[in-house]
């Protein structure tokens, strides 16, 4: 039993670095973009071209790459796709034009999201054999990742180092860190977890119902991306300085909630706290948006962070537990119309804020958020016992 649960505490350090590596690969970019856009002399709408190049390489990988990681195991191919995904962030770098770049973002889009699947499927392995809830711990790394990874892109920016080096510089760290933690992953493997062909069929019940949740989920992180700061900037009046708070707020709260969702995922079980977390993001949000004050807005949109933080985890490990066998294929779903939500949500409340005013489009989220709260009980399944990991 002792060389058992060393083996699942050396793959759990194992899994968040690699969730840290995906969190720095996606921070880097997003903080070098601007300097990639410049160097190309692109528009905002060429930018958006490549960019989409980037979202439907990632719901390609997502898609394809669940039933593989289902087939043949996650611990191979998480960090072939970790090592993958490093090596192709640098490729935007030598971009030599809007064609080359949207090209280059496809490939990097597919592996980004091979990886997101892959990892899950290995972190929802590792949760189970812990026996208790720890895919918020994973989630939060990511986050400290993507923070991370701005840092160092703002640093590399300071000093005017160029695109490439700071991909490079961040490439090989995480290859790195995905070639130490391919000696302690286990030989994840979904099929093995399986208690009988019951588990096999090709149905995954519910899943989809989870992945609209994750949709719902979503929305609402692309909203406060996108849409905060211009909401306090130039719906409240504010100074840019202070709207940059609102972000900030979410970010900062997103990450704490993700640090002790286990342990409340643990005291009040997955579906009371998706209640209690939904209900805290629609309510903090709305009445912020009624009070139209921008201290308001930036405590409503901490408060948006702090109840999104643990949804999107737990609905993954929903997912992932809800049929062992096909985990990889359940989190695929889930993860692409989460993905989805991310990438739409910003552009519907866009189109709501042209009629009704962007202080009104922003109760979209909060009105997804309570939609979660309400129907949190799609998160109950049967208890599954911890399975051990071969080592």
């Amino acid at each position: 039993m002792d060389a058992t649960r060393t083996a699942v505490r050396r793959a759990r350090i194992a899994v968040c670095l690699l969730f840290l590596s995906f969190g720095m690969i996606i921070g880097t970019w997003t903080a070098r973009l601007p300097a990639v856009k410049r160097g190309l002399d692109l528009s905002d709408g060429q930018l958006s071209v490549a960019l989409l190049g980037f979202a439907a390489g990632a719901i390609t990988g997502m898609l394809v790459i669940g039933r593989l990681v289902d087939r043949h195991g996650g611990a191979t191919m998480i960090v072939c796709a970790a090592v993958g995904d490093a090596m192709l962030l640098v490729a935007p770098a030598y971009a030599n034009g809007l064609v080359t770049l949207t090209v280059s973002l496809l490939l990097f889009g597919t592996v980004h999201g091979t990886l997101n699947i892959a990892m899950n499927a290995a972190a929802v392995e590792v949760e189970r054999a812990w026996g208790r809830p720890i895919m918020s711990s994973f989630h939060a790394v990511y986050s400290i990742g993507g923070l991370l990874g701005a840092a160092a892109g703002g640093l590399f920016a300071y000093a005017d180092l160029s695109v490439a080096a700071t991909f490079a510089a961040v490439a090989a760290l995480v290859i790195c860190l995905a070639l130490w933690a391919r000696r302690r992953l286990p030989a994840f493997d979904g099929q093995s977890s399986a208690e009988g062909p019951q588990r096999m069929d090709a149905r995954l019940p519910g899943v989809t119902f989870l992945g609209v949740l994750a949709f719902c989920c979503l929305v609402g992180e692309g909203a406060a991306a996108d849409w905060s700061s211009v909401y306090l900037r130039d719906t409240l009046d504010s100074s840019s300085g202070f709207a940059a708070a609102a972000y900030a707020a979410f970010a900062a709260m997103m990450t704490a909630g993700r640090l002790v969702g286990d342990r409340l995922a643990a005291r009040l079980g997955p579906v009371r706290l998706v209640r209690v977390c939904g209900a805290l993001a629609a309510v903090g949000l709305g009445v912020a948006l009624l009070i139209g004050h921008p201290i308001a807005g930036v405590v409503g949109f901490g408060c948006l962070g702090a109840g999104l933080s643990c949804i999107a985890p737990l609905v993954f490990s929903a997912a992932g537990n809800r049929n062992p066998g096909r985990a990889g294929a359940a989190i695929a779903r889930v993860a692409s119309l989460g993905y989805v939500g991310f990438l739409t949500g910003p552009i519907i409340i866009g189109i709501a804020a042209q009629s009704a005013g962007l202080g009104w489009a922003l109760f979209i989220p909060a009105i997804l958020a309570l939609f979660v709260a309400v129907t949190a009980q799609a998160l109950r399944q049967p208890g599954h016992e911890p399975s051990p990991l071969r080592a």
